[in-house]
């Protein structure tokens, strides 16, 4: 790597962290704000609706921005909006109402769209195109770290520990609930703080850096004429349903991870987050080991065992509960690892001159992610969080008939 590219490509990595860490915040955000809130388990879940809607709503804004005005500008734009849902957060923690929260995670995500989007061409750019590959995965891999550290720090800064009994709520009056509730609340403010704080350093120095502008010549999306439509593509309609899907499962699974700990398992949520972060440090390693196997076992054979896996581990979670489903619940982490990527690329596969607006429509199913948890939640709220996670079990048995079968090329002309 050149040395005029070592701080672009430093400040860059560290785009990959921090959106990686807002999105981990979510499963902490989910109990807190339940709490301080006082929601039932679907209003809770408006938590990831609201967030990964953003994704589906500022895809298309986010790409003409950049189309017209650059990705750097795209970037700060991005980096911008992170700032300001982070500093959202103070205002609706002062008034504790619910819809300002939703708003400022609304715009957090609005901006990590962005980031989204032009964080991995410029990448490819910032050195000799041989080394593009290693620098993408490099600055991936701090996504993963991201994902194990924020559960961490967002249960030992955001969650009290403090949960009141039945008796305790009926014992306090109406001024002393309110008290308790402002203090539960409050617990945000210097976190979302501070993450804003950080990023708009990273966007002031980003804006003073040199980034090289990427040119796309011969990549504009163009649509099919006639009677081509790219939904010919068999294997490229079952990814998006199953990317669809998986989203759906993988935000469900991570979402109630910490209600399912204290309901069956009488885990605390301060030791929970803990146990979610040792979780999603086995989805960290998942990636590895799943990379290494993919040398000797064909992707889709690889998808579709780890999917039926999943499928058996969540029925131990909705069957037995305690700490067996506990365990259960950290290997399904594990073997959600190489979904996305997985079925991305195969999604995608022999799509020629298609695969950009193939890529853009497989990426805007990732608004599963806003949905099942919305089902979850009510199911939860109308039988049990064990029931509940009955959403995602099934979500893998489509994960597995896209490996199994839906992924096959079968192009129609």
């Amino acid at each position: 790597m050149k040395n005029r590219y070592l701080v672009p490509f430093i400040l860059l990595t560290t785009l990959f962290f921090l959106w990686g860490f807002a999105h981990n915040l979510n499963p902490i955000l989910i109990p807190h704000l339940k709490k301080a809130c006082q929601l039932t388990d679907f209003q809770s879940s408006l938590i990831d609706g609201s967030f990964f809607i953003a994704y589906f709503i500022m895809a298309i804004p986010a790409g003409m921005v950049m189309k017209k005005f650059g990705y750097k500008t795209g970037i700060i734009a991005g980096l911008l909006l992170f700032a300001i849902g982070a500093f959202l957060f103070i205002p609706a923690a002062n008034t504790r109402v619910f819809a300002f929260f939703l708003t400022a995670l609304f715009v957090i995500a609005s901006g990590l769209t962005f980031l989204e989007t032009a964080a991995n061409p410029y990448m490819t750019v910032l050195g000799e195109p041989e080394g593009a590959s290693q620098r993408l995965n490099l600055a991936q891999s701090f996504n993963g770290l991201a994902a194990t550290i924020a559960p961490l720090l967002g249960g030992l800064f955001i969650l009290s520990g403090n949960t009141l009994t039945s008796a305790e709520t009926a014992s306090m009056s109406a001024a002393q609930m309110s008290t308790f509730l402002d203090g539960e609340a409050a617990t945000v403010k210097m976190p979302y703080l501070i993450i804003g704080i950080v990023v708009l350093v990273v966007a002031i120095l980003l804006y003073k850096s040199e980034l090289p502008e990427i040119t796309e010549a011969g990549h504009d999306i163009e649509l099919p004429t006639g009677s081509q439509s790219i939904m010919r593509h068999k294997h490229l309609v079952w990814g998006i349903i199953a990317q669809f899907f998986y989203v759906g499962a993988q935000v469900c699974v991570s979402s109630f991870f910490i209600r399912y700990l204290g309901k069956t398992a009488n885990i605390d949520e301060k030791t929970a987050a803990n146990f979610l972060s040792a979780a999603l440090f086995c989805f960290m390693i998942g990636r590895f080991i799943g990379t290494f196997l993919m040398r000797y076992i064909s992707p889709n054979v690889l998808l579709a065992v780890y999917a039926l896996i999943n499928v058996v581990l969540l029925i131990i979670v909705v069957i037995y509960g305690g700490m067996l489903s506990v365990y259960a619940l950290i290997g399904v982490e594990f073997f959600m690892s190489i979904m996305f990527p997985t079925i991305f690329s195969l999604s995608i596969k022999s799509l020629g001159k298609e695969t950009k607006i193939g890529s853009s429509l497989v990426i805007m199913s990732i608004v599963g992610g806003a949905i099942f948890p919305l089902i979850m939640g009510r199911l939860s709220d109308m039988m049990s969080i064990q029931v509940a996670y009955s959403v995602p079990l099934v979500c893998f048995f489509v994960v597995f008939y896209f490996g199994w079968k839906g992924s096959e090329v079968k192009s129609q002309s």
